[in-house]
């Protein structure tokens, strides 16, 4: 099993790391992943533009080199320069690329968005092994046999990911499930059940609680020492002053799905659209969790990072 901080070798072409990130995993400098859907497929413009560059200067506030890993004429980039960030952040029909469109991406020479999958494995050629996103996918309510190849990465790529639990629109006790049908272990972060995206609580309880960022850095060596392949899922709450209630959000849930199966909003489609006429409903309420939720799991995945960084460092002493 290789070390969690060594790189796996040159990258092959389609694969372009940008200069700082090259520098900082050939150091052994703390590295992090971001995905980039949210920059084409979650924010209008230039709100977007504004959270990538947040994200990323929270990442760097700690002394971690930020790896945003999308889609640009065909290679899959491994961090962006700002001009990258702000062309990515003003395409027009950008792709939405999950792990088995990163092909077809290369030989169109498109552009697009990374999901939580297609990020895990760009980052993973890389040698990146702490990835911070929103949420991610899972099982969902309105079609149960639509079930995101983000559980299926996090099954099969070693890799610390920093989430606020699956996205609340998903069926969550089906998704936890399937996790741990995959034999993906999910870790409360000072927490003993699943949050709920939007909220900090959903009744679910989870296995095991870590409280610190070395607590969690541990377990992840730990895991991968024993031969284990798949990712450690780190549920990070959503702070309380921007959480919504439970209470007020189960509805808007439940009518936002209803409308979705009245239109037949189904695919790749459908998360958007649930997403935004959540949003609608609470009145901007969740799209202001969403990005807080964000620039938080980023901190807890920059800490992780420099911990298991210098980790790295001292088992090569």
């Amino acid at each position: 099993m290789q070390s969690p901080r060594q790189a796996p070798g040159p990258l092959p072409p389609p694969f372009l790391a940008s200069p700082d990130v090259a520098r900082a995993l050939r150091l052994g400098l703390p590295v992090a992943a971001l995905e980039s859907t949210v920059i084409t497929h979650g924010l209008p413009h230039p709100q977007n533009l504004q959270l990538a560059r947040d994200m990323e200067a929270v990442l760097r506030k700690y002394g971690v080199t930020p790896a945003t890993i999308a889609v640009l004429d065909g290679k899959i980039r491994i961090g962006l320069l700002d001009e990258e960030l702000a062309r990515l952040a003003r395409a027009r029909s950008p792709l939405k690329v999950s792990q088995r469109d990163l092909a077809a991406a290369v030989l169109k020479n498109a552009s697009g968005g990374t999901t939580v999958a297609g990020t895990m494995f760009a980052a993973s050629r890389a040698g990146i092994r702490v990835f911070a996103t929103g949420g991610i996918g899972g099982v969902h309510k309105e079609h149960p046999f639509d079930v995101s190849a983000d559980l299926r990465g996090l099954a099969e790529i070693p890799m610390v990911v920093v989430c606020a639990g699956a996205k609340a629109i998903l069926d969550l006790p089906a998704t936890l499930e399937v996790l741990e049908t995959n034999g993906v272990p999910v870790v409360g972060y000072q927490t003993d059940e699943l949050p709920g995206f939007y909220t900090r609580e959903t009744g679910l309880r989870l296995g095991l609680r870590l409280d610190s960022a070395e607590d969690i850095a541990a377990f992840a060596q730990a895991h991968w020492s024993l031969g284990m392949s798949s990712a450690v899922l780190v549920a990070n709450p959503i702070p309380p002053s921007y959480a919504l209630q439970r209470s007020e959000l189960d509805p808007i849930l439940a009518r936002a799905s209803r409308e979705a199966a009245a239109r037949h909003v189904g695919g790749q489609a459908l998360t958007p659209f649930l997403l935004q006429r959540i949003n609608e409903l609470t009145h901007g309420g969740s799209l202001r969790a969403n990005l807080e939720l964000l620039l938080n799991n980023a901190r807890l995945a920059a800490r992780i990072a420099s911990v298991m960084a210098v980790k790295h460092r001292q088992r090569e002493i």
